[in-house]
């Protein structure tokens, strides 16, 4: 009975059928098809480790539907709402984005707030809006651009945003929430993207304008951070479109450069006061 040959990985059962690679017995469970004849399980996985993953011309993995940082980033804000609702005010103001010479503003020193404020919502509309409008872009953006490209997208247009609410006319004194100048960076980045691939663009390009148009006709609501996210999540998009099929020193140095821009763009925004 000692001759019989038996499976490595379970040795309660008899094999007569070897693998093609390592030569040892392989029982049904354990059997992958190859080119000519089965393989072992372990010699599929060693010989998975040399092969590439095939990916999308911005850089995401081709397989890859999940979009995990898309869902991340949507339960981040709503947990931050539900807080937000037994925060004391001096701790909202010091995580909203307060723009003016203030004690706790930005310019004052609470260099946080163009992050946190990105998390923050002024009420339950404002909220499932940018939601909505997160969950349709990120189903789409984030498998094509990657996780890591994604969140770069996303964090450079939300500081984008800031340095819009900072600098353009009529915010000074304006204490800003909301992820909207992420979302218009994303609703850039869609145009810019389907640009290159050669998509349709016509109902995106309406969606900004019509979107940017309520911003500027409706009272508290910050058309200044919506352009600022818009115009840094193009040039966001463009370096990355610039550096398809892999070339990753475009798509990371273009990148780089726009987020040195906008955190020159916050750091004048503080010296203002």
């Amino acid at each position: 009975m000692s001759d019989v040959p038996v499976c490595p990985r379970h040795p309660d059962r008899e094999s007569w059928v070897r693998c093609q690679r390592c030569g040892r017995p392989v029982c049904p469970q354990c059997q992958r098809p190859a080119a000519v004849g089965v393989q072992c399980v372990d010699c599929v996985a060693e010989g998975n480790k040399g092969v590439r993953q095939a990916r999308t011309t911005f850089g995401g993995v081709l397989s890859n539907r999940d979009t995990l940082v898309t869902k991340v980033i949507i339960g981040a804000c709503l947990l931050m709402y539900l807080v937000q609702k037994v925060m004391p005010d001096d701790v909202f103001y010091r995580l909203a984005l307060v723009n003016g010479p203030y004690v706790g503003s930005f310019a004052e020193g609470s260099w946080w707030q163009p992050i946190t404020s990105a998390f923050m919502h002024g009420g339950i509309i404002h909220l499932l809006f940018n939601m909505y409008a997160l969950w349709i872009c990120g189903q789409y953006l984030e498998p094509l651009l990657g996780r890591v490209r994604f969140i770069a997208l996303y964090v450079v247009s939300a500081l984008g945003g800031a340095v819009g609410g900072l600098l353009l006319p009529g915010t000074a004194g304006s204490v800003m929430v909301g992820a909207s100048g992420a979302i218009f960076g994303l609703f850039a980045a869609l145009f810019v993207v389907n640009r290159h691939l050669g998509r349709q663009t016509g109902q995106i390009a309406a969606l900004i304008v019509i979107n940017f148009l309520i911003g500027v006709f409706y009272a508290g609501i910050s058309w200044q951070a919506h352009l600022g996210g818009l115009v840094t999540g193009a040039l966001v998009a463009t370096a990355m479109a610039r550096g398809r099929q892999g070339n990753l020193v475009v798509q990371w140095a273009g990148t780089a450069v726009v987020a040195v821009l906008v955190l020159a763009g916050l750091g004048y925004g503080a010296a203002l006061y």
